[in-house]
C-alpha cells in the first residue's frame, strides 16, 4: 500500500480521498476544522465540475440541493437595469456547506481522518498533496517562500439569506470600483460584494464591513440596498481576497498541489471551487492508473497551462467589473452591448 497524505480537508482534499483506489493506496486528510463550516457560500457548478461530481457519484444530491442558475444579467449597479444577460443552461447553484456534507459523506471508511493543524510536512514517505488553500503549508515548505500568497487590495464580503430573489434582480452589479452579486439558492438567496479595502488582511469584523457596505451601496439599485439591509452578521463572510503566483510545475519531489493551494484566483469567473473538483478527479484517475511518476507528470501537464489560462481571465474580468478610472468608458461600451443583444433577439423572433 503506497502512503497519501492529503493536507487540507475542503473540496479538493475530500474530493481527492474520495476518488483515491483504497485498495492500492493508505489515504489520511489533514485537516484543522473538526466539523463543516455553519456559514457557506454558494458555488457554480460548471460543466466539468459537474462531469467530476458524477464521476464521484454524488451529481444527483448535489442537484436535489442546487437550483438551476437559469439567466443572469450583467447589470447597472446604479439602475440595476441589465446590460447583457447570459442562460446558464444546466448550470446550479450549491452551497459550499453542502457539497463539503457531500464530499465528506463519500469518503470511503478506510480513508484515515486527522484533525490537526499541520506545521510540517508529513514525514512517513509517502506523497504529500496540498489541497490547503492559498496559504498552502505544502506550498511554503516545498516550493519556498516565494511562492506565498499575494495580497489583492480588493474585500470579498458575501452571505445568505432566507428571503428569495426575484428573478429580475437576479445578476452581478457593476459600480465605479465595486460590485454586488445577488443569486438563488437552496432555501433563500446568496449575495455577496467587493470593492477595494484597507482592512485586514486578517481579523477583519463583519457587522463592521457590513455597516461600511451599506453606507458604500447607498447609491446603488435599490435590490441592493434591500439586501445590505437584511443582511446579519452571523449569516456573513468577509476577507480580503489573495492569490497564488504563477507556479512553474505543480509537482515538486513528492508533493503536488490541488485546488487553491495550486492556482488560487480571483473569483471573479466563478471558477476556484469548479477547477479544484477537476484537480481532484483528474490526479485521482491518474495515480489509479499509471505509476506515481508518470501520474504526476500527467497531471502537471493538463492542469497547470488549463488554470493558469483561467487565472489570467479571472484577473482580466476583476479590473473590468471593479473598473474605477476607467467605469464611464466601460459603461458605454455594455450600453452598446444591450443595444446589440436587444437587437438580435428583436431579429431573432421576427425571422430577420
Amino acid at each position: 500500500m503506497v502512503s497519501i497524505s492529503i493536507v487540507g480537508g475542503g473540496i479538493a482534499g475530500l474530493a481527492l480521498a474520495a476518488c483515491l483506489d483504497q485498495d492500492r493506496f493508505e489515504v489520511t486528510v489533514y485537516e484543522k476544522r473538526p466539523g463543516l463550516p455553519t456559514v457557506g457560500t454558494a458555488l457554480g457548478m460548471w460543466p466539468n465540475a459537474q462531469r467530476a461530481l458524477d464521476r464521484m457519484g454524488v451529481l444527483e444530491k448535489a442537484r436535489a440541493v442546487g437550483p438551476l442558475i437559469g439567466s443572469g444579467s450583467v447589470r447597472n449597479a446604479a439602475s440595476g437595469e441589465p446590460w447583457v444577460t447570459v442562460n446558464g443552461g444546466e448550470m446550479f447553484a450549491i452551497s459550499r456547506i453542502d457539497l463539503l456534507r457531500l464530499l465528506d459523506e463519500a469518503l470511503p471508511v478506510a480513508v484515515r481522518r486527522v484533525t490537526s493543524h499541520v506545521r510540517a510536512l508529513p514525514a512517513d514517505g509517502g506523497l504529500v498533496v496540498g489541497a490547503d488553500g492559498v496559504h498552502s503549508l505544502v506550498r511554503r515548505e516545498a516550493w519556498g517562500a516565494r511562492t506565498a500568497a499575494k495580497l489583492t487590495p480588493y474585500l470579498a464580503l458575501r452571505g445568505t439569506l432566507p428571503s428569495r430573489v426575484s428573478p429580475d434582480s437576479v445578476g452581478e452589479y457593476w459600480g465605479r470600483g465595486d460590485l454586488f452579486g445577488m443569486a438563488a439558492s437552496y432555501g433563500g438567496m446568496f449575495w455577496y460584494a467587493s470593492y477595494r479595502s484597507g482592512l485586514g488582511p486578517y481579523g477583519i469584523d463583519v457587522a463592521a464591513v457590513l455597516e461600511e457596505a451599506r453606507g458604500r451601496y447607498a447609491g446603488h439599485s435599490p435590490a441592493i440596498r434591500q439586501v445590505l439591509a437584511a443582511a446579519t452578521p452571523e449569516d456573513s463572510l468577509v476577507q480580503r481576497i489573495w492569490t497564488v503566483p504563477h507556479l512553474k510545475s505543480f509537482v515538486r519531489g513528492r508533493a503536488v498541489l490541488v485546488g487553491d493551494a495550486a492556482h488560487g484566483m480571483m473569483p471573479t469567473l466563478g471558477r476556484g471551487a469548479c477547477e479544484s473538483l477537476v484537480d481532484a478527479v483528474t490526479l485521482a484517475d491518474l495515480l489509479n492508473t499509471l505509476p506515481e511518476d508518470q501520474a504526476l507528470r500527467a497531471y502537471d501537464q493538463q492542469r497547470r497551462l488549463r488554470t493558469r489560462a483561467l487565472s489570467l481571465a479571472s484577473s482580466a474580468l476583476g479590473r473590468v467589473a471593479l473598473a474605477d478610472g476607467a467605469q464611464p468608458l466601460r459603461d458605454r461600451l455594455l450600453g452598446l452591448a444591450r443595444c446589440r443583444q436587444a437587437r438580435a433577439a428583436v431579429d431573432s423572433s421576427s425571422g430577420g
